[in-house]
This record gives C-alpha cells, sequence and structure tokens, in this order.
C-alpha cells in the first residue's frame, strides 16, 4: 500500500478506485440501491393498504415468492458464462422494473406472488452479475476499492431510498403507495438503461465468463459438477454464509430484540440502523485502502473477530444495568459496523480470485446462493431463538463469527 503524502491525488487517498469512464456503471449501482430501498421497508404495507388482505396472506404471499425464486441464481450462472455479466445485470434490472409495474395490478394473493417471485428473479439476477460487473470495470489491482466503493454505493442508495420511501408513505392512503411503487420501477428503468448503454473499456477474452463480455467464450467442461468438486471454493461459500448471517441482524433481528428483548423504543432501532449506513459511507472506502497490504483471508478474519466482538457486546446489554444499555448498544453496532467495513470488499474479492475464469459465472452463482439461502433460513432461526431467550441469537452468531476464523486460515494455507 502507498503511503499517502500532501502530494498524493485526493482520489488514492480517499481510497477510490479509478472511475473514468464508468459513471454509468457507478449511476446504475447507485439507482439501483435507491429503488431497493424505496421499497425495501413497505413491500407489506403497499399490498396490505392497496389489496385488502390480511398482512398475515401478504407476509405469506412474499415468503413463497422468495422460495421459489431460490434456485434463480444456479439458473443465472449459465447465463453469465454465455452472455457476461453486463447484459444478465441489464436483464435483472428490466425484469425488476416490470415487476414492479405489475405491483399495480396484483390485488390477489397469487397475483403477488407472481409479481414478487419476477421482482425476485430481477434482483438475484443482479446481484449475482454485480461482482463480475466490478471484474470488468477495475483496474488492475483495484478489485477491493471497486467492492468497497460499490458498497458504499449500496449503503448510500438504502439510506436515501428508505428515508424517501418514508416520506412518501406518511402522505397517507393508497395513493402515496402507488406513487411509491411507480418511483421504484421508474429507478429499476434508468438503471437498465444506464448499464445497457455503458460499453467497458478493454474487457478481453482473458476476463472470461462473468468478467467479460466475452461470456462463456473460454467456459471449461463440466458445469456445475466441476464448481462442486472445488472444496477451496465450497469452504469460502461456508465462510461467507457465516456473514449472511451476520448481516441479517440490520433488517430482522435488531428492532425486536431492541422492543421486545430490553423493552427499548423502536427509535433506538432506527438510530442504529442511520449510524450503520453513515459509518459504512463515511470509512468503507478508506478502510479498504489502509487493509489492501494485508491477505485477503486475514482482513476476513479480522473481520469474523469483529462481528463475534459486536455480537458479544450485544448479549451483554441484556443484562447492564440500564444506565449503560444506550452506550453498550452503540458501542456493539460500531463495532458491527467497523466488521462489515473491514471484511465486506475482500470476502467479495476473494469470491472472484478464488473461481476458475473459465466458469465464473457458476462460481458466483452458487457464492450467491449462499446468501439467499441465508436469507430465507435466518429470518425464522433467529426469530425463534429470541421467543426462547433474548441472548441466544447473539450467542449463536458469535459462534458462527468465531467458527469462520479457522476455516479462512484453512483457506489461506490453499490459496
Amino acid at each position: 500500500m502507498t503511503t499517502a503524502t500532501p502530494t498524493t491525488p485526493l482520489r488514492e487517498r480517499l481510497g477510490l478506485p479509478t472511475t473514468a469512464g464508468r459513471a454509468r456503471l457507478i449511476g446504475a449501482h447507485l439507482v439501483d440501491s435507491l429503488g431497493t430501498g424505496l421499497i425495501l421497508a413497505f413491500t407489506l404495507v403497499y399490498f396490505a393498504g392497496t389489496t385488502g388482505l390480511s398482512v398475515a396472506a401478504v407476509g405469506a404471499a412474499v415468503s413463497t415468492a422468495r422460495l421459489l425464486a431460490l434456485p434463480t441464481a444456479v439458473a443465472v450462472g449459465p447465463l453469465l458464462d454465455r452472455y457476461g455479466a453486463r447484459p444478465v445485470a441489464t436483464a435483472g434490472n428490466a425484469l425488476s422494473a416490470l415487476a414492479y409495474g405489475g405491483f399495480l395490478l396484483a390485488h390477489q394473493a397469487w397475483q403477488i406472488v407472481l409479481v414478487c417471485l419476477l421482482a425476485q428473479i430481477g434482483h438475484v439476477a443482479y446481484w449475482t452479475s454485480s461482482t463480475g460487473l466490478v471484474v470488468l470495470a477495475a483496474d488492475e489491482g483495484e478489485r477491493p476499492r471497486w467492492f468497497a466503493l460499490v458498497q458504499t454505493l449500496r449503503n448510500a442508495g438504502l439510506g436515501l431510498g428508505g428515508a424517501l420511501g418514508a416520506v412518501l408513505a406518511a402522505g397517507g392512503g393508497a395513493g402515496a403507495l402507488r406513487l411509491l411503487v411507480v418511483l421504484n420501477a421508474a429507478s429499476y428503468a434508468l438503471a437498465a438503461a444506464l448499464l445497457g448503454t455503458w460499453r467497458p473499456a478493454g474487457a478481453g477474452p482473458a476476463e472470461g465468463g462473468a468478467g467479460a463480455e466475452a461470456g462463456a467464450r473460454t467456459e471449461g467442461p463440466g458445469g456445475y459438477r466441476a464448481v462442486l468438486r472445488d472444496r477451496r471454493y465450497l469452504l469460502l461459500i461456508a465462510v461467507n454464509l457465516t456473514f449472511v448471517f451476520a448481516s441479517m441482524i440490520l433488517s430482522m433481528l435488531l428492532a425486536v430484540y431492541l422492543t421486545e428483548g430490553l423493552h427499548r423504543g423502536a427509535w433506538t432501532a432506527g438510530t442504529l440502523l442511520v449510524l450503520n449506513g453513515v459509518q459504512v459511507v463515511l470509512t468503507q472506502s478508506a478502510v479498504a485502502r489502509r487493509l489492501e497490504r494485508f491477505r485477503p483471508t486475514r482482513v476476513v478474519a479480522a473481520g469474523a473477530l469483529l462481528n463475534a466482538l459486536a455480537f458479544a457486546l450485544f448479549a451483554l446489554v441484556a443484562a447492564a444495568p440500564g444506565w449503560a444499555v444506550l452506550a453498550g448498544l452503540f458501542a456493539a453496532m460500531a463495532v458491527y459496523n467497523l466488521a462489515e467495513t473491514v471484511a465486506t470488499p475482500f470476502r467479495e474479492d476473494l469470491s472472484v480470485s478464488l473461481a476458475d475464469p473459465g466458469r465464473r459465472g457458476r462460481y458466483l452463482a452458487l457464492y450467491q446462493l449462499s446468501w439467499n439461502t441465508g436469507q430465507a433460513v435466518a429470518p425464522g432461526l433467529l426469530t425463534l431463538l429470541l421467543a426462547r431467550a433474548a441472548v441466544l441469537p447473539w450467542l449463536f452468531l458469535l459462534v458462527l463469527s468465531v467458527a469462520a476464523v479457522p476455516a479462512l486460515l484453512r483457506l489461506e494455507r490453499t490459496v
């Protein structure tokens, strides 16, 4: 890593990658995340407020759609190897735009399942392709910086979209909710247009698979069977699954733990979520730059240990005196946010560097499947543990995070 000096360019001091010629890609990432933030917290509210169905019925329909969409990543992998990341990501955003437009026409449970299924397929197609987009965009040695930038854009977009969505939803009535959906559909259409008109510079066959417009021109034989025989990559997927469970505390565990387990106001959860977004946006690129000189496996292991420390702090506040609870929560959240900024870019970089370039689409598809599986399993498991005791989900997550460390050190010996 080059030490920053007063004459070092601002881009270098901030840890930003070379972005010349990539403005449309950056815009697409930001707009996609903005659209996701717009509707993320209001899908159930929208359908409950516009269809007359109960929240339970809407929840069941949305869950059914997400379960049906689980195999999507596996289907996307061969498409990435054949056509490349940019066309598949563009198609994913276009499908999301169509699906959210369909929200306006969904009034029955089966219709909700259909439009949510299409939206989820679009999301998975885009995010399975997003790693390949980074490979297309990144100059030599800049992949971690690009992953850091994408993480920053995602947090910024989700935060801005969530805030705008809350303002619109607060306007009241079905009309405000429909406007929210229209804006969301438009955001995905814009993201598709930006990606579709972006032309990566210097993409060549050497980048292969999901990393190049050349697609499967370098694809080797064996398909998914060859990927499943790669024990090194399967170990990385298992490690990533521990981080998937850790990531779910923001959407599935934190608020209910604070309100039901600690009997705190909902504003506390909202404040901690804002802290997460602000801390990641302001520090992600700078943290990634400072860690570039270390082995990626060691950096990810450090992130796992930071997660374990954060979960220990979250568990301990349940037994802390009242005056210490709030300070403990903010300390735990700050450590958790640091773990995210430390581990995310280098974990994503490992997902690319350990993949066979000729089958990169299939490798990244299985990597994405670990996200989809964890997101499907975690809500039920974490809430089940929480119902038994307030500290149990945190202890479970702590054990998972600690277990990731020896797995990463073992992975390091094979890299």
